[in-house]
């Protein structure tokens, strides 16, 4: 074989090392953004239980607290606005940290109902309520470790490279910025 060949091949070989390499680190974007997607998905799954509970949490409580109204108005309107933000993982963190604030007021007015503590539907909506805040917990961690892995991803080489290219951009955390209402609502009236 003459030089020239061997030199083609060589580069040939080299170009399609390169194209997989390429290739590879896209897919693997790929595969990283829609396990964000996904785990994102789990956690809006959640926060639309939590969103369906709480109507029926206060329906609870007015019966027994029912001059209690702007408690109960403010746990109503924090969830709504928090159903209503279809925005970025910041945005969703900042009405869920309002909600889980009126979320405690609300717990401290029931508090005060001996009654309502012992209501057996009550009970169970508490107990959901409580299932429900774990898993968004669960859900929030997975999401979050997902966009750890695709911020990682992202900025380290040679992906940043590849990232660049195709336009990936970094996600943003679902954080609480409140350090008060990092934790999920008691509910053990």
């Amino acid at each position: 074989m003459s030089p020239l060949i061997i030199g083609l091949i060589v580069i040939v070989v080299l170009a399609l090392i390169v194209v997989g390499w390429v290739i590879g680190i896209y897919n693997k974007l790929v595969r990283v953004r829609q396990h964000l997607k996904d785990s994102w998905s789990g956690v809006d799954v959640e926060l639309k239980r939590r969103y369906d509970l709480i109507p029926n949490l206060v329906n609870a409580v007015k019966g027994y607290a029912s001059h209690e109204s702007e408690t109960l108005e403010n746990v109503i309107a924090a969830r709504n606005q928090a159903a209503g933000n279809h925005g970025s993982p910041s945005s969703q963190a900042r009405d869920e940290g309002m909600l889980v604030g009126a979320l405690k007021q609300l717990a401290v007015v029931v508090e005060q109902y001996p009654n309502l503590k012992a209501d057996s539907q009550f009970i169970n909506l508490q107990e959901e309520l409580s299932e429900t805040e774990n898993r968004i917990a669960s859900s929030r961690r997975l999401y979050n470790g997902n966009v750890r892995e695709m911020n990682t991803t992202v900025e380290t080489f040679p992906s940043v490279i590849i990232a660049g290219m195709f336009n990936f951009d970094k996600a943003e955390y679902f954080e609480i910025e409140d350090a008060a209402v990092r934790e999920a609502p008691k509910v053990e009236f």
